[in-house]
């Protein structure tokens, strides 16, 4: 009789898959810690402990489910240390004939599973409303292919904040709404605490003992590791988070990292929440008046529209999409990314919450770190693997099209349609960190100007031949053309300057993983 064994990846860790829904009595289920999958960028420790945790435990939950589970550790002596021998490992072992796997979350996996031959079967992930080959569809023949388009489609395929064949409260988006900064004497519920059981404790040690010199510290560690948990951080959200969430959802703020942000990114994204349930719990919400309208379709526009259409577009375009530098751009990272030494206050406050909670909520990520990667002309290749290594929710089909489409611009358009820079001027608007910083915001040249700033015109005027010709960004070009020519050359001249300033590590090659992260 014909035998599988399981593949559950560690982004995998959902009952509802449909490989264990299908799974015969006598298949053997396989979670596997390898050292290549926790450095092949720098992850950091919180992200390796959140994933091997929740693995652990969900093993247990499939145990006591009536499931046979075999669970390599880490230190395991017959570990392979690589994720496809050490299952073909486990099948030659148990006699399994088929090894069957959801398909992963990131190319480079994919196009391994492709070349071990036929004993390998992939299944679809069903754990998303859109699949890709239904992405596929709706992308085929279009001409225009923005995200607010098929998020409408979304919108009205699932009856999500749907009234009859009209949006909830009149229209599709509330972005208007939805873009104040912080108060002063503003209030933000703290997120529940999960205090680590023994597995979390011994896992800690071990990724202390395997992966201490990456970028990060385990001090404030309080992700979910379990299903339960992730419920508790669910409810709590729509409880406590949700009903401001919308109005502050792109403000910044010097002390408080989580805002009235969700942090349940990565709980969706290793399969302890489904998207699914999280929409329908804010829906909930508003059905109930317990939340605003602009609140809740701020939120779920989040993850029935960006995450679904991000996760399309990187399936449909990997893997050349990886390889893409629209503005060519070659720079390395600034090496302060790995150390928080900046006097940029916003940089330097972004990093250190980074390396403290492997987290930053969105603006932080696209206007802070990424903008000033953008505007100082850091590569793709560099940024896409740093945000890869360092956020608790980066997998690659969410994290790179965020990050080369969206950050950057390396696609030229297809994700956005242009580049999101910005001068200090937005970072003050939207945060409380300029009145903390070194840096005058207000000021564009001189000792004690806002780098920000002169970067900002410093990287229009090197790629007006590229964007000039947007029609978004004529009115920003006008003005630079307003200003007196000693001004412009003024302010150029002072970008160069603090570019010279900066240390870069070495630039890589196109998508090449790992190179140049032994100076961190």
């Amino acid at each position: 009789m014909s035998r599988p064994l399981i593949l559950i990846l560690g982004d995998q860790l959902s009952e509802e898959l449909e490989l264990l829904a299908t799974a015969p009595p006598n298949a053997v289920v396989a979670l596997c810690e390898v050292k290549a999958e926790g450095d092949y960028v720098p992850h950091h420790p919180q992200k390796i402990v959140l994933i091997l945790s929740a693995m652990r435990h969900f093993a247990d939950t499939l145990r006591d489910k009536g499931y046979q589970v075999h669970y390599s550790a880490l230190d395991d002596d017959d570990n392979r240390q690589d994720l496809l021998q050490e299952a073909e490992r486990l099948a030659d072992a148990y006699r399994c004939d088929e090894i069957r796997v959801t398909h992963p979350g990131e190319w480079r996996l994919l196009e391994r599973i492709q070349d071990r031959g036929t004993r390998w079967r992939l299944y679809e992930d069903s754990r998303f409303y859109c699949s890709v080959a239904e992405f596929g569809k709706w992308l085929d023949g279009r001409k225009r292919f923005r995200m607010e388009d098929f998020y409408r489609q979304m919108r009205k395929r699932t009856g999500l904040l749907m009234e009859k064949n009209e949006p909830a409260g009149g229209q599709w988006n509330f972005d208007h709404d939805n873009r104040q900064p912080v108060e002063r004497g503003l209030e933000f519920p703290p997120p529940p605490r999960h205090r680590p059981d023994n597995i979390t404790h011994e896992v800690m040690a071990l990724v202390e003992a395997h992966f201490g010199e990456h970028f990060g510290t385990l001090t404030h560690f309080n992700w979910a590791v379990t299903r339960r948990q992730a419920l508790s951080d669910l409810r709590h959200f729509i409880a406590h988070a949700l009903p401001d969430f919308g109005t502050y959802q792109d403000a910044i703020s010097d002390e408080q990292p989580w805002l009235f942000h969700s942090r349940l990114s990565a709980a969706m994204n290793i399969g302890l929440l489904s998207p699914r349930e999280v929409c329908e719990a804010a829906a909930t919400a508003w059905h109930q008046g317990t939340a605003p309208i602009n609140a809740v379709e701020g939120f779920v526009r989040q993850i029935l529209g960006w995450r679904e259409y991000v996760r399309g577009i990187y399936w449909q375009r990997m893997p050349d999409y990886k390889r893409q530098n629209h503005l060519e751009a070659l720079r390395g990272l600034p090496d302060f990314y790995w150390t928080a030494t900046t006097d940029l206050r916003c940089v330097r406050r972004a990093l250190e919450m980074t390396r403290d909670n492997a987290y930053a909520h969105h603006i932080q990520r696209l206007m802070i770190t990424g903008n000033f990667a953008l505007l100082c002309g850091v590569s793709p290749a560099a940024l896409c693997d740093w945000y890869l290594a360092v956020y608790v929710d980066a997998f690659e089909w969410v994290e790179l099209p965020n990050t080369l489409g969206m950050t950057l611009y390396a696609d030229g358009g297809y994700l956005g349609s242009k580049p999101y820079c910005a001068s200090g001027k937005y970072i003050d608007r939207m945060s409380d960190h300029c009145r903390q910083c070194r840096y005058a915001v207000k000021q564009v040249t001189g000792e004690n100007a806002c780098p920000f700033n002169s970067l900002y015109w410093h990287f229009l005027q090197r790629h007006r031949e590229r964007l000039g010709g947007n029609h978004r960004m004529k009115l920003i070009y006008g003005s630079w053309d307003r200003m007196r020519q000693d001004k412009r050359q003024a302010i150029l001249d002072q970008a160069d300057r603090f570019l010279r300033s900066v240390h870069f590590e070495a630039p890589y090659g196109k998508g090449d993983h790992a190179e140049g992260y032994e100076r961190r």
